[in-house]
Order: C-alpha cells, then structure tokens, then sequence
C-alpha cells in the first residue's frame, strides 16, 4: 500500500510503505475512513523540527476494525472506532486518573495519513460507535480524535465553567474548537484571537461573542480593555510559540486560568514574571481518550458539528497538496480520503 512519508522540510511523499500486522496480541488494524493533516505535522514539515531520516506521517484517525488480536475484548471486525493520537491501556494509574496521553504503557500514533493503520493497546485506545455513522459524519468524528479532544482539554484546562469569560489564542484547528468546546461547557463571552476573516467568521459561528486581530502587547491590551482591565477568567493557548504563551499569561486575571496544549517550540517563561501573575498554568499532551465516549456523543446527537473545520476535502494520493495549503495557510485543516 502507499502511505504518507516526510523525507525533511517540505519534502513530503506518498510511496509504497509497509502493510500494517497484528505484531502483539493487544493490536488491531483498522481501514481508515478518512485521515487529515495535523497543525502540529506542519513543525516537521516546516522543518522547525529535524527530520532525520523518513518518517512516516500522520496521527488522527477513525475508521473499520478489520483484524484484532487474541486478546483484544472491546472491539470486534465490522466496527466502526475512533481513537486517540497517544495510544493508552486505559487502566494504569495515570489513565485512571484521566492522563491516558502519560499512560505507563502510552505509545504514539504515527502511519495514519494511509488507507490501514495498526493501533496498540486496541483494548485502551480504541472507541466503538453504536452504530456504523454515516459518511457526513466522518469529519466530526476525526476531529474527535484529536483537535476537538485537545481543544477539550484546552477549555478544561482552564476551569472554563458558566459565565466564565474565555479567551482563545490561536485561530487553527484546535483553538476553533477550543472556542467551540468553552461554549458547550457555559462560558459568558468567548474571545477568540485572530487575523483570519474566515477563521474569525468560524469562530463566531463556534461561539466567539468577541474578535481580537492584535497581537503581543497591542493583543494583551485590547484584551485588557474589552475586560475592564482585568484580564479573563482562562485563557487557551493553541498555538505553542513563545508568543502565543506570553499573549495568554498575560491576558489572564490574578487567580485566572491558563491552559496551553499547542507543543510548544521555543517557549521558555520568566520565573518572576509568571511567579507575580498568580495565574494558575495547566496543559500538556491533551488526554483524548478520557472525553472520546462524550464527545462522540454529542457527535452521533448532532449536538456539534466540529468537522466544519476542514476546509479542504482531497484524496489521500494528494497529501502534499494538504501539508503546503495548510503551511500557505490557505486552508485551515486537510481532510484525506482514502
């Protein structure tokens, strides 16, 4: 079969790689629906992250078991399962805590941008549908296994809760559906940060009830005025650089809560700075796997619709064209069809 490879910057192609097999008892191969690019595949692509031999790509996925080990119990050939981009056995102390991406066993997920993928510790990682969705719900449930699940995290992160007032860095994938995820869980005002007209007209339509185009010091301002000078309740920061992390501690409030879930390149914090915000700071490797089974929930209900942020639907054969749309930020988010 042919699947996504990335040999260094911006040299990514798609080749002939392996078959995935049940290699432990705990495996299953799953046939994918639908696979995407990733904002966070664009750190490699951009060459921000060595490379240093060929890699293969791709960690978002949802799809049809078609093989399963010996010991595998929770899902069975015919179904349909979406899955985590950190592959878990969802009973180590960490998982059973609701940290399965720090799972004693964790693995991550990589060979998703190709037409089957193998998934360890199928028993932990994967999630069945109750029934087999249809092909308009494919988007929403990919998102689900990973940048709906971490803007998720993001807005829990953050003690987003009713009436809280939310701002969001980041107008990507992620921090869209991070706007989304503050709405559903009661935030009074959503700020959402961003240049982008149709990411701006996204994020309203998700729930921003506010748009702010400035950044740095200009952003952390407007944020200040919008919010009487106090700051917001919990800020998200989705991106991961240097200055999305400085923008977000310091549009907070004292006592307010800053969630970061963009991987952080670069990003290094002032001990004294941070030490006199009195800002509480939480974030990581987003636990998808603990809000899988509610998330596809409200999926399956209709509840939310977080596939809308793929705005480029191409065939998998031409993964290049996504990765480089997605850089020229032309598209936001690259859906793959196998």
């Amino acid at each position: 079969m042919r699947g996504t490879v990335l040999y260094g910057s911006k040299d990514i192609r798609f080749e002939e790689v392996p078959e995935p097999k049940i290699e432990k008892m705990t495996d299953a191969i799953i046939r994918l629906a639908v696979s995407c690019v990733c904002g966070s595949d664009l750190w490699p692509y951009r060459g921000i992250q060595s490379v240093t031999e060929p890699t293969p790509m791709g960690h978002e996925y949802c799809g049809y078991v078609e093989e399963v080990g010996s010991t595998v119990k929770s899902v069975k050939p015919g179904q349909f399962v979406v899955g985590s981009f950190a592959m878990s056995d969802n009973t180590c102390p960490h998982c059973r805590l609701g940290y399965q991406s720090s799972c004693q066993q964790r693995e991550w997920v990589s060979r998703a941008q190709a037409p089957y993928m193998r998934v360890a510790l199928a028993d932990g990682t994967l999630v069945p549908t109750a029934d087999l969705p249809s092909k308009g719900m494919l988007p929403s449930l990919l998102a689900a296994s990973d940048v709906l699940g971490t803007g998720w995290f993001a807005a829990d992160a953050a003690n987003v809760k009713k009436g809280s007032t939310v701002v969001v860095v980041g107008d990507g994938a992620v921090g869209l559906l991070a706007v989304l995820s503050a709405k559903q869980m009661g935030a009074e005002r959503i700020i959402a940060m961003s240049r982008h007209e149709a990411r701006q007209k996204l994020a309203r339509e998700f729930g921003a009830t506010d748009i702010v185009a400035e950044r740095s010091d200009a952003g952390i301002a407007r944020i200040k005025e919008l919010t009487n000078g106090i700051g917001a309740d919990s800020v998200l920061e989705c991106v991961g650089t240097q200055e999305a992390m400085q923008q977000a501690i310091q549009s907070a409030r004292p006592g307010g809560f800053v969630s970061y879930v963009g991987v952080p390149h670069g990003v290094e914090l002032d001990g004294q700075q941070t030490f006199f915000s009195h800002v509480h700071l939480h974030g990581g490797p987003a636990p998808v796997r603990r809000y899988l089974p509610a998330l596809i929930d409200l999926i399956v209900k209709d509840k939310i619709q977080p596939g809308r942020v793929f705005d480029l639907d191409i065939p998998l054969e031409q993964v290049a064209e996504g990765y480089a749309a997605m850089d020229e930020r032309r598209a936001i988010k690259a859906l793959l069809r196998p």
